[in-house]
């Protein structure tokens, strides 16, 4: 099936369920929604979950060089930001790492816990690439494409979610979504974010619906009983904002906020059957005031409740920022790890409570990684880095990729210590993309470089 035709079905089925609403579908994606209520998830349910740090992780502190020969080449090389080695948590891997050991800073010991039961995996040295680039030499030598504005956040950012620079229109999980949400009786529910507006979930077809952490976003005062201390404000509102005008335009808006009405009824009635008090989503007290913590759990509950929304396929999106220390990196980027490792420790927890652990895939993306060289205080933009992905169907306790040397001047180091890609986000996403049901050949079209790289499947998944 080619991309054209599925975003051609997946068109006028959404087509025909907005004609069905009333039209006016641009407005009306953002909040529509139907389903009935109840906490229950279909078995062929599956749901990605893109966790992004936004800044530029350092990865060179995130998964640390653990045996004395490789410590003390990264401790050399860090100088005034490196994690003392009485600070981390060593890791018994599967991986053939030519007798190196890899250790995680203790604030990721959640995370160290996951991956030493098998439902979390490393993923080393992943960037945007064109094309595979054998080393620094040939990097330097400018005889093989790379991703243009390197080492820029917001091109670099885009470049990561959606291939291209600032300006993309088209993210790889919003394509996913064109592909599979012909699955969901509800296609309004296959792409979520409960952090904002993302490229990442625009598809030609699909819709990013955006959620609070607290749940459906709805219309100010529109269910007012009273406005102003008024009744009659509060009837005059609705009149005006959902009133059948005989003027075109106001008419279409009233369609479009009645839907919106209507549709955030429904999502808060599904959510209802699975509320933050209830024992399997429920945030321990050390996650009250963790914001990324709340955001996965709003995750959590929309999936848990994804048969009563109709969704069988669900991408979502959630982020924590921060990460562009060039300063203060000792203080800022271990208080960072310390929400994540809680956040993702709880959500799959949930997710283990909720009986889907084996149903929802979460992964991490940044930016970019950063420089091993230290600038004083912190470090500088860089380019490949290291990420986690957790789940129940993850083949975790191991590292996958190819772990680079922690010392400056190697084959990987393009300069300062920034590593060159072993590892393509292309593959990444291309892994990712055959565990949720995209199939081969509809791949080629979502990833415009995977064709370029001889192994397209990285086996964490």
């Amino acid at each position: 099936m080619s991309i054209n035709n599925a975003s051609r079905r997946e068109f006028l089925k959404r087509a025909a369920a907005l004609s069905a609403l009333g039209g006016a579908a641009p407005f009306a994606l953002n909040l529509a929604g139907i389903g009935a209520a109840a906490a229950a998830t279909d078995p062929d349910y599956k749901a990605l979950v893109c966790l992004f740090f936004y800044g530029g992780n350092d990865q060179t502190n995130t998964v640390i060089p653990y045996d004395a020969t490789s410590y003390n080449d990264y401790y050399a090389a860090r100088d005034t930001i490196a994690r003392a080695q009485a600070d981390l948590l060593p890791l018994t891997t599967l991986s053939d790492l030519g007798g190196r050991q890899l250790a995680l800073p203790k604030e990721f010991a959640p995370i160290k816990t996951l991956f030493d039961g098998g439902k979390a995996a490393i993923l080393a040295n992943v960037g945007p690439l064109v094309a595979p680039i054998k080393d620094a030499a040939e990097y330097k030598s400018g005889k093989v494409p790379v991703p243009p504005k390197l080492f820029s956040h917001n091109d670099q950012t885009a470049t990561w979610q959606a291939f291209t620079p600032e300006g993309a229109k088209l993210g790889w999980g919003g394509r996913f979504g064109d592909l599979l949400g012909s699955m969901n009786s509800n296609a309004v529910f296959t792409a979520v974010s409960a952090a904002g507006n993302t490229v990442f979930l625009s598809g030609k077809n699909t819709f990013q619906y955006q959620i609070s952490s607290s749940g459906a976003v709805g219309i100010n005062n529109i269910n007012a009983t009273s406005l102003f201390g008024s009744p009659q404000g509060a009837a005059a509102l609705r009149a005006v904002s959902t009133g059948n005008s005989s003027q075109l335009f106001e008419r279409e808006h009233g369609r479009i906020v009645q839907r919106s009405i209507d549709a955030q009824a429904a999502v808060a009635a599904a959510l209802a059957t699975l509320p933050t008090t209830d024992a399997r989503v429920a945030l321990p007290t050390a996650q009250a005031n963790n914001n990324l913590a709340r955001q996965l759990q709003v995750v959590a509950r929309l999936a848990g409740v994804s048969a009563a929304l109709g969704v069988k396929r669900q991408v979502f999106f959630v982020s924590i920022g921060g990460f562009d220390t060039h300063d203060n990196q000792l203080t800022q980027q271990p208080t960072l790890h310390t929400a994540i490792a809680g956040a993702v420790d709880y959500f799959y927890n949930a997710t283990v409570q909720l009986g889907i652990a084996n149903n929802v895939t979460l992964f991490t993306g940044s930016d970019f990684g950063r420089t091993l060289t230290s600038n004083g205080d912190g470090s500088d933009h860089g380019w490949g880095s290291h990420h986690f992905i957790v789940g129940g169907a993850v083949k975790g306790q191991d590292v996958y990729g190819s772990f680079p040397v922690v010392k400056l001047g190697t084959a990987e180091d393009v300069g300062s210590g920034r590593l060159l890609p072993t590892t393509s986000v292309d593959q990444y996403a291309a892994t990712l993309g055959r565990w949720f049901g995209v199939s081969d050949s509809d791949l080629g079209t979502i990833l415009p470089n995977i064709g370029r790289f001889s192994t397209r499947y990285l086996n964490f998944i």
